[in-house]
């Protein structure tokens, strides 16, 4: 039997420390990655302290949004999604109200805290208008924009009524549940509006550049 060289036991503790060292890194990496958040000397520690920031994190959202609607009407080119858009308005205002009337009720002062989810969505209906020319391509965008924030405000509005539920905040619920409804209404809206025509008007309208490219390149 061939004995082992002392090289050869050498590169076997050198190949042993190296896999040890990696083992230790990866476990170093999991264990920072999966680290414990710190909270803010300013977190909740009970479940309506987290419902009273969740009213100010909407409200926010709320009357952010009361700017970006406007534009968003003024960028529209489709009839039924300006009407869409403009009926909104009036019915954000009056969510507006309702959401203080929550703060009331809740013992509170109706104060707004940034929401940066409502941040980047809006940000991100701006872009698309940035990025597209006036027509159905644009309304289509406007669609999609206009829907994600329904969804942001629909799960928002939910855990809300969830809350209101749990603490027993009875008229507040009542209240919520109806802003509730009012969201899934307008979703329901954006997604008729789309399906409808301008999806489609869209759609005919790439298909038209492509004819057009098509007849150039024969020519």
């Amino acid at each position: 039997m061939k004995t082992p060289t002392a090289k050869t036991k050498t590169d076997a503790s050198k190949s042993a420390s190296s896999k040890a060292a990696t083992s230790k890194t990866a476990t170093s990496k999991t264990v920072t990655a999966g680290r414990k958040v710190k909270a803010k000397s300013t977190a909740a520690e009970e479940l309506r302290e987290l419902y009273t920031d969740s009213l100010k994190d909407i409200y926010w959202a709320e009357k952010h949004l009361l700017k970006a609607l406007p534009k968003m009407a003024k960028n529209a080119t489709t009839e039924t999604l300006i009407n869409a858009i403009n009926d909104h308005i009036a019915v954000t205002e009056e969510q507006v109200a309702r959401l203080e009337r929550v703060f009331e009720l809740a013992g509170k002062k109706a104060v707004a805290k940034k929401c940066d989810a409502m941040e980047g969505l809006i940000k991100e209906g701006q872009d698309i208008m940035e990025s597209t020319e006036p027509g159905a391509v644009r309304d289509a965008g406007i669609i999609a924009a206009s829907q994600k924030i329904e969804h942001y405000e629909i799960a928002t509005y939910g855990t809300l009524c969830a809350f209101a539920k749990t603490l027993g905040e009875d008229e507040a619920l009542e209240l919520l549940k109806q802003t509730l409804a009012e969201e899934k209404e307008a979703d329901v809206t954006l997604t008729e509006a789309a399906y409808n025509s301008i999806n489609f008007e869209a759609a005919e309208g790439e298909g038209d550049e492509d004819e057009d490219e098509n007849m150039t390149e024969e020519n």
